[in-house]
């Protein structure tokens, strides 16, 4: 559609031409004009007569506006849409120190499609993947960005009137920082700062005053959750038992003082005061049984911003006592919610649904005015981060509606990135919540994963699937090979190559879902010509197929992060293809009669008893270092 504007500032104009393609625009003088006024209020997109109108506050509300345009125009109809925006801030951080550390195009690309939606901030979770000159060792061989590359990424966000926000660790979640010889004497734990050690804030110092550099925006999160063995570690040896809050307290107080001489608006999460201040901390991430007392309160530093994260809420009432009790703090607290993407190979869509929905909703009815999403990588980040657009237009939707239905979010996602995309990326929950998961995978089961890396001689988790799944499991993958390759076929770079994954972990575990407990069964029956044609026609073909999908893995990797990272997945199907070797070699040694038994086949196969199974037989959630052995792999 050839367009000319009216009214754009130059940096307007760059960004119009960077989102040209994308929404399928041609800037032209002889195009169909469309007016740009700049005011005060609510967006407002029309179109009569011929002549287009967009109404915007902040540049961020042009780029939404500019998207329902060509949304409601391609209609070819008369319209008028006005929206009010519900928050001052909402975006949000994409988790790049987890192995996976997204290359600048490819934020870039998230940030034109973030600006269409109509989200204006970007926080990139940076533990030590970022570069602190003094420090060649910090983020040694881990991807870290350069100064360079954050500004031009800093530079391209605001072109779009989206905020960039430095997001670092002060305290805890810092083991690859904190694994180096300089590091020896400020940790508490391995992965703790060591508080009240005056080489420990030089340390500090230094991360924060290179993070200031990076970004324009003056705010910065400096982190500071799950530090739960703070102070019982070297602290305990050195010092002797202090109360825990105390040591809190201190050391925000001595962090903050940086922010504030470095001229810089700070936030943290907030969980450590919960779980510091529960009466009967029993392990719940929010306790509402913290002692909020006006005396506790009056201990906690001034002038930081508390930020609440709650990935498992699914009642309203829930999010709303929570966000009742951070006022406490004395200002409104920011809301992170959560895309689930995180110690799976595919995102969790039912869970992200039916937390995201009542959270944003109660953020609404509190008047909060800041909320972001997370999109977190743990456990080698085998889940690429493009899956996680569908959840970015929920976040955008409920920033801009009142109610949001899945119907309405196809056709925003379609309209902010050209693309099909929703139903089938929604759709990839199904890799974990198949037959014997509970719907909505609450969970967080990821039997894609177990099934895939699991010993076909050890089966840890073949103690979970009856003889009923037996028969379903691989026909169900075997069903969605064929929907993934269908989707891969209608696909554009890289979206066909992220189904093409997809398409090969399917077909892989098709095979191998329960390849195992007929590999048990044959031997327990002594059926050593069923034993035989394993090893000759299914191990082979699996090994193939496997090393298909790790060639289908590593080339979408490599489109969306650096390479380094990459080696950890390398390991881990190498270790697989070498198991499927040794199970050939071990069940051919007994059919042959060098061994009178196999003792991995003789155990009984139980079930993977480390966090319980509630209701559903395969609602389990295991990571990669217990999935592969019951041994240890350090």
């Amino acid at each position: 559609m050839k367009l000319y504007f009216k009214g754009l500032t130059s940096s307007m104009v760059q960004g119009v031409a960077q989102l040209a393609d994308m929404l399928g625009v041609q800037i032209d003088p002889d195009g169909l004009v469309i007016e740009v006024i700049q005011e005060e209020g609510p967006l407002r997109v029309s179109y009569n007569g011929g002549q287009g109108v967009i109404h915007y506050q902040n540049k961020i509300h042009f780029y939404r506006a500019l998207g329902l345009f060509m949304e409601h125009a391609k209609a070819g109809d008369s319209f008028e849409v006005t929206e009010q925006p519900r928050f001052d801030f909402n975006g949000t951080m994409l988790d790049v120190s987890r192995n996976g550390v997204m290359r600048v195009n490819t934020i870039k690309q998230f940030i034109r499609y973030m600006a269409v939606m109509g989200l204006n901030g970007l926080m990139m979770y940076t533990e030590d993947t970022y570069e602190i000159e003094e420090l060649p060792y910090f983020g040694y061989m881990r991807g870290r960005y350069t100064m360079e590359e954050l500004r031009e990424l800093d530079d391209y966000a605001d072109m779009f009137g989206i905020e960039m926000i430095a997001c670092i660790q002060t305290l805890g979640h810092l083991h690859h920082a904190l694994k180096w010889d300089y590091a020896g004497q400020i940790k508490d734990h391995h992965d703790i700062l060591l508080p009240g050690e005056p080489k420990t804030y030089e340390f500090i110092e230094q991360m924060i005053t290179t993070a200031a550099k990076t970004f324009r925006s003056k705010r910065i999160h400096i982190g500071m959750d799950e530090a739960f063995q703070v102070g019982l570690g070297r602290y305990l040896r050195e010092h002797g038992f202090r109360d825990r809050f105390e040591i809190m307290n201190d050391h925000v107080g001595k962090v903050l003082a940086m922010t504030t001489k470095l001229g810089l608006q700070p936030m943290i999460w907030s969980d450590m005061y919960f779980n510091l201040l529960a009466n009967d901390y029993q392990g719940q991430l929010y306790n509402v049984n913290a002692d909020f007392s006006d005396d506790n309160m009056d201990q906690i530093p001034d002038g930081v911003q508390f930020v609440y994260w709650d990935y498992g809420k699914g009642d309203e009432a829930g999010y709303e006592k929570i966000y009742d009790m951070h006022l406490k703090f004395g200002s409104l607290p920011i809301f992170a919610g959560g895309i689930h993407m995180w110690n799976s190979i595919a995102p969790n869509y039912g869970k992200t649904w039916t937390t995201s929905n009542p959270a944003l909703r109660a953020a609404k009815n509190k008047g909060l005015k800041e909320v972001f999403s997370t999109a977190w990588g743990d456990n080698g980040n085998e889940t690429n981060h493009y899956v996680i657009l569908a959840g970015l237009q929920l976040f955008a939707e409920h920033g801009y509606g009142d109610e949001v239905d899945d119907e309405r979010l196809g056709q925003r996602l379609k309209a902010c990135t050209g693309l099909d995309l929703f139903d089938p990326l929604v759709s990839l929950k199904y890799m974990d919540e198949i037959p014997g998961v509970d719907e909505g995978n609450h969970w967080m089961a990821n039997p894609s994963k177990f099934l895939l890396w699991q010993d076909l001689m050890m089966g840890l988790f073949d103690g979970h699937i009856d003889e009923d799944n037996e028969k379903v499991i691989p026909r169900y993958y075997a069903d969605l090979e064929q929907k993934w390759r269908s989707y891969k076929e209608s696909m554009p770079a890289p979206f066909d190559s992220l189904f093409e994954t997809y398409e090969n972990l399917a077909g892989v575990l098709a095979l191998k879902s329960t390849l195992g407990i007929r590999i048990k069964r044959s031997y327990d029956e002594r059926k050593r010509d069923e034993l035989t044609n394993i090893v000759n026609t299914e191990l082979p073909e699996l090994h193939r197929q496997v090393e298909a999908l790790r060639v289908a893995h590593r080339r979408m990797w490599m489109i969306t992060y650096k390479a380094f990272g990459w080696e950890v997945l390398d390991i881990r199907y190498g270790g697989l293809m070498a198991r499927i070797q040794s199970t050939g070699d071990r069940i051919m040694d007994y059919v042959e009669g060098q061994v009178e038994e196999l003792e991995e086949l003789e155990v009984q196969r139980l079930i993977f008893d480390q966090n319980g199974v509630p209701t559903a037989p395969l609602n389990v959630n295991a990571s990669y270092q217990v999935i592969v052995t019951a041994g240890s792999l350090t």
